[in-house]
């Protein structure tokens, strides 16, 4: 007995602890857009000898619980890296189940997703995702497009580099069409080329597993954003570890090439 009541109590102090920490976070600016690189679930289910796709089934639970989060926070926009142009790479068997986990989470929590008034997006290539995956991903976004909450945005089929290259195809056309002056270019407008003309750009990257590289993720986008790298793996990633990276967010000075 006495072992249950200190578990409790153990809980209960570190539920009011996070609360605290919470209500103290929300004092200051917080980031409004949070990009996360979740690297890490391949070697988390190494370790405890279990499959690759074991790792990605705990990752996805972390997204649930980090999207509510950063929805209570105030967060405006949470981009998360699901699905590189590259990880095509990887073994057949590992691809087909990642291609099944936007259908398994989305089927699952989108219910909730509408009830904490959350908007799903998506960047990325859908041309080549199978159509089970698009299918799930395309009814989220239907059945969350009127929400104005937090914007769950997932990087999937995303490739930075080749989003750039297409964007600045689009431009080149748009001028020899007239549309566009090349006088007029600038950020700003070239900006409106990308996949993420519809948000602000990043204020924090988050890159878990203790990787420091962004791996072809939004290199126009994160030009000025707040890095925070952690030897966390993904599926160990926990709501104290998103508060600390904010807490350094907060205490950095963002002078944008200024004094």
């Amino acid at each position: 007995m006495f072992n249950k009541l200190t578990f409790w109590k153990n809980q209960n102090n570190t539920s009011s602890t996070l609360r605290e920490k919470i209500e103290n976070i929300k004092k200051l600016p917080v980031p409004e857009h949070v990009a996360i690189i979740m690297d890490g679930n391949g070697r988390w289910a190494k370790k405890r000898s279990l499959p690759r796709i074991a790792g990605h089934h705990e990752g996805m639970k972390v997204v649930r619980k980090i999207s509510k989060l950063s929805n209570r926070l105030g967060i405006k926009t949470l981009t998360l890296y699901a699905f590189s142009t590259e990880n095509w790479k990887r073994p057949k068997t590992e691809v087909d189940y990642l291609m099944k986990l936007p259908e398994e989470f989305l089927g699952t929590f989108l219910p909730e997703l509408i009830e904490e008034n959350v908007q799903v997006k998506m960047i990325g290539y859908k041309e080549q995702l199978p159509n089970h995956t698009l299918r799930a991903i395309e009814k989220a976004i239907d059945k969350t497009k009127d929400n104005d909450g937090l914007v769950l945005n997932f990087a999937l089929n995303y490739g930075s580099r080749a989003e750039i290259i297409d964007a600045t195809k689009r431009v080149l056309n748009d001028c020899k069409k007239g549309i566009l002056n090349e006088e007029e270019l600038n950020e700003e407008v070239f900006s409106s080329y990308l996949m993420t003309s519809n948000l602000q750009d990043p204020d924090l990257l988050i890159r878990t597993s203790g990787e420091i590289r962004l791996s072809n993720f939004m290199l126009w986008q994160l030009a000025y954003s707040e890095f925070w790298f952690t030897d966390v793996l993904w599926p160990d990633f926990r709501d104290q570890h998103l508060l600390e990276a904010i807490e350094a967010y907060q205490n950095r000075q963002r002078r944008f090439g200024g004094i």
